[in-house]
């Protein structure tokens, strides 16, 4: 009997061991398949800013002070296509400027950099955009699981942050207002 529970023990041992030693690889594999995943976002974030083609939708726009706002993406946005920028704010609640409740800025974009940090896969890019109703200058922080966050200034001392994520311009569905003057 006492040679039947030793035996046990042992038995009950080595699966235990077993199991863990096989959680422990499970969560080395889980850990290079998420690796892998996010080194591709890099590469597909790395694409859409060189080809300057991409749309930032906000899911909520942030003001200096940090109030965060609930915002629809279809018309709070910024947008780049080439050598074109829009920048775009509205509300479904009320008629703005713009016919969407806000504001929208669309000009050309100048003092284009984009800084890459391979190891941490994130990008940051800087541009601005001369509009007919202000100068703005747009920065841009990017992860590779496609979390974006772009702080706006203008000439005056007030700066609106819009977190979101990036989207490809034929898969953005943002509707662009009339233009502000």
């Amino acid at each position: 009997m006492k040679m039947i529970m030793m035996s046990l023990l042992w038995i009950l041992g080595l699966f235990v061991i077993y199991i863990n030693g096989n959680a422990q690889g499970n969560k080395a594999s889980r850990k290079e398949a998420r690796r892998a995943e996010l080194t591709t976002g890099y590469n597909i974030i790395d694409s859409l800013l060189n080809a300057r083609s991409f749309v930032l939708a906000a899911d909520q726009l942030q003001n200096r002070i940090g109030d965060l706002m609930e915002v629809s993406p279809a018309i709070n946005f910024i947008k780049v296509v080439g050598s074109t920028g829009i920048l775009q704010t509205g509300s479904n609640s009320r008629i703005g400027s713009n016919d969407v409740g806000g504001t929208t800025a669309e000009g050309s974009v100048g003092n284009w950099k984009i800084f890459t940090e391979p190891r941490e896969l994130t990008h940051r890019l800087t541009f601005s955009i001369l509009s007919q109703i202000g100068n703005y200058d747009v920065s841009l922080y990017v992860t590779a699981d496609n979390r974006a966050t772009a702080t706006i200034k203008g000439l005056g001392p007030g700066e609106l942050t819009w977190i979101g994520h990036l989207e490809t311009i034929n898969n953005s569905g943002v509707f662009k207002g009339r233009d502000t003057f």
